[in-house]
């Protein structure tokens, strides 16, 4: 199953509840936010407050990620405000297994991130303790960016991983992931695909937005029958 991360940080915040709205009738079936410090990433977005502001404008499971250091300062209060899904960078955690383990802990199901930098090599040992692996396809940081084609190759890996072990998580991709590049990492093995700048049209333009889900969904589902 294909499923849409719409990311607010690509959203009109001075209507974002109509804008979770508009990316839910397009066909989005996951709401993601992303959380920076401007100490791992050059970047300050939002904490806590907005995701328990974002929790109270959908049912959807909330894919909340931590681009963040020291992230286990904070996972009781992500839990506190709603997040169902809580994403941490192998690159910050110092003893990720015990992170992992935290966050199912508080409620949440765990996930881990690696920068375009990072191998998948370091995530082998906590693949068994993970709901999903974002790839990340840009550096981190700022929306908008593009796609760097060579972290294809790390989805594809993933997705070998997965059936050798005998193992269920999912693989999301993030970063540079529009109408033109969707069918690629759901070819190689993708299946959770979080989108903002190709999804979001702007303030004023709702029917732009949910005409950009659509085509999105639709050109992944048909790559899931060329990868099938």
């Amino acid at each position: 199953m294909i499923d849409l991360a719409f990311s607010i940080l690509a959203a009109d915040f001075t209507h974002l509840a109509d804008e979770i709205a508009t990316a839910e009738r397009g066909g989005g079936t996951v709401c993601h936010v992303d959380v920076m410090d401007g100490h791992f990433v050059p970047n300050i977005t939002f904490g806590p407050p907005v995701v328990a502001a974002v929790r109270r404008c959908t049912s959807l499971p909330l894919d909340v990620h931590l681009m963040i250091e020291d992230p286990d300062r904070y996972i009781e209060d992500f839990a506190k405000a709603g997040a169902d899904w809580l994403i941490v960078h192998q690159e910050v955690c110092r003893h990720l297994h015990r992170t992992l383990s935290s966050i199912r802990e508080h409620g949440m199901q765990p996930a881990v991130v690696i920068n375009p930098a990072t191998p998948v090599e370091t995530i082998i040992e906590v693949l068994p303790l993970v709901h999903h692996v974002l790839v990340m396809t840009v550096n981190p940081g700022f929306g908008g960016q593009s796609f760097i084609p060579r972290c294809v190759n790390k989805v594809k890996h993933l997705a070998s991983l997965r059936n050798e072990m005998g193992l269920n998580f999912r693989i999301e991709v993030d970063g540079g992931i529009g109408h033109d590049t969707v069918e690629e990492v759901v070819r190689a093995g993708a299946d959770l695909l979080v989108a903002g700048s190709a999804i979001y049209a702007g303030p004023g333009n709702p029917a732009q937005t949910e005409n950009n889900a659509v085509d999105f969904l639709r050109r992944a589902r048909a790559a899931t029958e060329v990868r099938a």
